[in-house]
């Protein structure tokens, strides 16, 4: 009976914050740890632009990394082929490129990818919250104040879209300003709902998404977000979460590395992502917490 107790008092803890009676009841006594967003415009810790090179700069890196499966995609891009050559050339300067043609590279892992590219790396791993299971931490490097640091997966669901379902049970449901969903959830119906959408809209060799992310190892490493646990009275949020709508010009190439995809396939709207951005300096071994509350006045 105790052990059963311990388990639903650990469930409530992690469901709660979107328990909307038990927000309205705690709202005035943790006004410390809210974070109010007076306009959906006031919602950047840092500018769309600064995003949007985190992410050009660190999928370019995996691309370059993983060049030699990539021949598809460039069969049909010449012009870009030359230009990631080029890229090559300077990032590995062992490989002597004579013409739009590859030769061999030594191939880094996602995370010593990160690494090279930002100066640090970011893991799953058990957090340091008692009962609180999976956290994400600081494995390597050093991060400072302001930067993209992890990304949120899932399917993004517009309002009024059938979610009802795949919510059962499920904690990894992060709601938007806008109210756009993003179900985070990598097992069951959540799983089988983000690969099958995925699928869907690949264009040939072009991957729309990232369904790696559904595994244990992840193409994009950023992709963890997830996990980041919420913050306490004890331990203070060291990210905070940012919508940020992929711009149309996001290279084609690239959006294999993109851990979301939308649920209707006739929306045309952007694809919605939300990355977490650091708050303060954070060091190697830290583990990340966020806030799991949004308040729009």
């Amino acid at each position: 009976a105790t052990a059963m107790l311990r388990e639903l008092w650990r469930r409530w803890g992690s469901y709660k914050y979107r328990f909307v009676p038990w927000l309205a009841l705690n709202l005035p006594r943790q006004r410390r740890t809210l974070r109010y967003v007076p306009e959906s415009s006031q919602d950047k810790i840092i500018a769309d632009e600064d995003v949007f090179e985190t992410l050009l700069k660190t999928f370019k890196a995996l691309f370059i990394n993983d060049f030699s499966r990539q021949a598809d995609i460039l069969a049909l891009l010449p012009e870009v082929k030359c230009q990631y050559l080029e890229l090559l050339t300077v990032e590995q300067k062992r490989s002597k490129v004579n013409s739009c043609n590859h030769h061999s590279q030594h191939v880094f892992s996602p995370e010593e990818v990160l690494f090279n590219t930002l100066g640090f790396t970011v893991s799953r791993d058990r957090s340091s919250l008692v009962s609180a299971g999976t956290g994400v931490f600081v494995t390597k490097g050093f991060v400072r104040k302001g930067t993209v640091v992890s990304m949120y997966p899932g399917t993004v669901y517009r309002k009024h879209e059938p979610i009802f379902f795949q919510s059962l049970g499920n904690p990894f449901i992060f709601r938007c300003i806008d109210g756009v969903l993003i179900d985070g959830n990598d097992k069951g119906l959540s799983r089988s709902v983000y690969r099958s959408c995925s699928r869907r809209d690949q264009l040939g060799p072009f991957q729309m998404s990232d369904e790696s992310w559904l595994t244990a190892t992840p193409q994009n490493p950023l992709a963890v977000g997830q996990y980041v646990n919420n913050c306490s009275h004890e331990k203070a949020a060291n990210v905070c979460y940012q919508e940020f709508d992929v711009p149309g010009h996001f290279p084609v190439e690239l959006k294999q590395y993109l851990p979301n995809i939308v649920y209707s396939h006739d929306v045309e709207s952007h694809l919605r992502c939300v990355v977490l951005v650091t708050l303060r300096d954070i060091k190697q071994g830290e583990e990340l917490f966020s806030n799991y509350y949004t308040v729009v006045s």
